[in-house]
């Protein structure tokens, strides 16, 4: 019996693993902010077998987030937690604001400890289970386009491959999920060129399969990877000359 744990459930990535891993003897708990959607993804998900909680939350919250995921690991012990729940924005509308700036970081950092920590404290008294933390390809690499965007997936993915190595002496698993395109909400705004889109849910099944193999890095597609590797690699000079070109995002 599964006990699965994902924020930012109702739509995107996060819808889409919610449906790959529904079947029957799996308990969903998913969180979201929109509760219409949210209670659509919960309803296709019971539909093929699985047991779903849904619960409207705001992942910024530290304390709520605290008391849910204890809740959740009391009614089913958590095997799997994704840490999904991200949002996205950039430079594309004449700036980005000191507002825009703190919100991004407090959904995508603090958003991601306020759901891996308490997790984590649970699963350490099982010495068992596994996290998985959202990052992003454009974690390599700083954008001028969408700064704030860049540093907060680069700080969950290099806090995640650290917590690997010191969480792994608990039996505790960790994977940095780095997603190129897909096709989702977040992306549908987006109106530059968008190399190597892909479906929500062939991305959802590469994720799962990395998971099951307790990859410490699930990088994809593996074109956009090497470019987005070799774009932190190259010379400062080099990039700063080739971003500067890039559209805003």
């Amino acid at each position: 019996m599964s006990g699965i744990l994902i924020t930012g459930g109702s739509s995107g990535l996060g819808e889409a693993l919610a449906l790959h891993y529904a079947a029957p003897g799996v308990t969903l708990f998913l969180s979201g902010r929109d509760g219409a959607r949210l209670n659509a993804v919960a309803e296709s998900c019971r539909q093929r077998g699985a047991t779903v909680n849904g619960t409207v939350l705001d992942v910024t919250d530290r304390a709520a987030m605290a008391q849910w995921v204890a809740e959740c690991d009391r009614i089913r012990p958590l095997t799997l937690v994704i840490a999904n729940a991200g949002i996205s924005a950039g430079t594309g509308l004449g700036g980005e604001s000191a507002e825009q700036t703190r919100a991004i970081f407090a959904v995508n950092v603090d958003g991601v400890m306020n759901t891996v920590l308490p997790a984590a404290a649970a699963m350490r008294t099982r010495r068992s289970g596994q996290i998985a933390i959202m990052s992003s390809l454009a974690s390599f690499r700083g954008m001028p386009g969408a700064p704030a965007y860049c540093a907060s997936k680069a700080a969950v993915r290099v806090w995640g491959e650290g917590l690997r190595g010191q969480l792994a002496k608990d039996g505790i698993g960790v994977s940095v999920i780095c997603p190129g395109f897909v096709t989702t909400r977040m992306t549908a705004v987006n109106d530059f060129p968008m190399p190597f889109l892909m479906d929500a849910g062939r991305a959802a099944n590469i994720m799962a399969k990395g998971l099951a193999r307790n990859k410490g890095r699930i990088a994809y597609p593996l074109r956009m990877y090497a470019l987005a590797w070799l774009a932190g690699a190259l010379p400062d000079m080099l990039m700063d000359w080739a971003t500067r070109k890039l559209p805003a995002k």
